[in-house]
């Protein structure tokens, strides 16, 4: 694999002696796997001839210290702290939102309105968010958008405190929220290269997705309990408060900011170069077109959680909170194999297998009635899913320019954020003629067909290590 992607070393200083570089640089294949595309290395293997000889580790102790490398980098282990708290409220505002929409209208046609609201800005937004990533102070534009979303979820707490909500004002907030999630997914996703040196760099995207999704599982778990005990509200008024974890975090970070990349160029002028680029590396589009396919398609289903909870598998609020937490500890086993296993070999091959898991495991939860089968239906999906997302994550990271990185992440999170809307209403229309379960399975079964026509039909993909 190319690599074409040169980042920022904020702690050199701190983490590495030169002679420990020169070590990892130089490293030769010790145990069988990789990290980054530089083979890992065994107790003793690629050791500078000058260096002392560490105590040899066992293999446990070896193992965990590759898994979580990433934080031994006081910069994002700030940002990954400050993000997890964050994200658990977030959680468990989705899944109030989803129920109090579903008690407002009762209806599955709602439940796609509200999360095409919330996404539907991912389609536009998000690309401008990539060229301004690529132009400011990345932190900066964290911290504005992080403050906005804090703001609406305190509005929405009390509305729904007051008992004066109504699912106009549901929707206006739900797409406030969605522009200011827009604007930081890019940013949020280019600056971790600047907070590890290019040798973490893959872990600690694996890392981060593992953050995200054990917020999956606490955030709804929490969130299911907090709305029988004190309501809906509650569960806005927490997430509000949660924001000031990650504004604190960012507020400390210290690190040497990215370049400046201003050449006078209008903001659709460089969005138009970002597009040019991405079409030009035949291997990055295949795979944002994977991940679309499964957004657009697959993901939605997400969103219909509490009419199965409510309707079909009658289990009520906890059921909900258990189910959005069994896809989320499903997602946090994807991340942590991504992080344990470093670099993946026929990756083309690997992000086409796990996406088709993805959706296979989709249709069967559409279809079943069994709560058990269900859950564990869940975790595979949630497991397949971030193998296939965070590996495509990787790959892009690595192989795109960094004076493009905003713009290509950009076009990522579009893709994997975006499409979801769209898809949301499209199941949603349809879930009023078919069935919601029959919408989704449906859906699904186009996207998993489509993605094995393009593994067997594009070499790009195929061929792509």
């Amino acid at each position: 694999m190319t690599e074409a992607m040169k980042t920022t070393e904020p702690e050199a200083a701190s983490d590495a002696s030169p002679a420990r570089e020169h070590a990892a640089s130089s490293a030769v294949e010790g145990d069988g796997v990789a990290l980054n595309g530089v083979a890992a290395q065994g107790p003793l293997g690629g050791v500078a001839v000058e260096e002392p000889v560490a105590p040899q580790l066992p293999p446990v102790s070896l193992a965990m210290t590759r898994m979580a490398s990433a934080l031994r980098h006081r910069n994002f282990r700030l940002f990954w702290t400050g993000n997890f708290l964050s994200n658990i409220g977030t959680w468990m505002q989705n899944v109030a939102q989803g129920w109090l929409v579903l008690e407002l209208s009762n209806s599955a046609f709602w439940l796609g309105v509200v999360g095409f609201a919330s996404s539907a800005p991912m389609l536009v937004f998000t690309l401008l968010g990539g060229v301004i990533a690529d132009q400011m102070d990345r932190r900066r534009l964290l911290m504005r958008t992080q403050a906005a979303m804090m703001v609406f979820a305190f509005v929405l707490a009390a509305l729904t405190w007051f008992k004066v909500v109504n699912l106009p004002e549901i929707l206006l907030l739900a797409f406030a929220t969605g522009v200011a999630m827009s604007l930081n997914a890019p940013s949020y996703q280019a600056l971790v290269p600047q907070l590890v040196p290019r040798k973490d760099l893959t872990n600690a995207i694996a890392l981060n997705s593992a953050q995200f999704n054990m917020s999956r599982v606490i955030g709804p778990t929490l969130g299911g309990f907090a709305m029988a005990w004190f309501g809906v509200a509650g569960n806005f008024f927490l997430n509000g408060l949660s924001f000031l974890a990650v504004l604190v975090a960012l507020a400390r970070m210290e690190y040497p900011p990215a370049a400046a990349n201003d050449d006078g160029a209008g903001m659709l002028e460089k969005l138009g170069e970002g597009f040019r680029y991405l079409f030009g590396q035949r291997s990055m589009l295949m795979l944002v077109t994977l991940v679309g396919l499964a957004s657009i398609f697959g993901v939605p289903y997400l969103m219909f959680l509490p009419l199965f909870a409510r309707d079909i598998l009658g289990v009520g609020e906890r059921g909900l909170g258990l189910l959005m937490a069994a896809s989320g500890l499903g997602a946090f086993f994807g991340a942590v194999t991504v992080a344990w296993r470093g670099r993946v070999w026929r990756r083309g091959r690997f992000v086409t297998a796990w996406g088709t898991v993805f959706l296979a495991s989709v249709i069967l939860f559409s279809f079943s009635r069994w709560f058990a089968l269900s859950l564990a239906l869940q975790l595979v999906a949630g497991y397949s899913m971030i193998l296939m997302v965070a590996t495509v994550n990787s790959l892009l990271q690595h192989l795109s320019r960094e004076e493009m990185r905003g713009r290509v992440m950009s076009m990522y999170a579009t893709a994997f954020l975006g499409f979801a809307p769209v898809g949301s209403l499209i199941a949603g229309s349809l879930a009023g003629v078919m069935t919601a379960p029959v919408a989704i399975a449906a859906m699904s079964a186009l996207a998993l067909i489509v993605t094995l026509f393009l593994y067997f039909m594009r070499p790009e993909l195929r061929c792509l290590d």
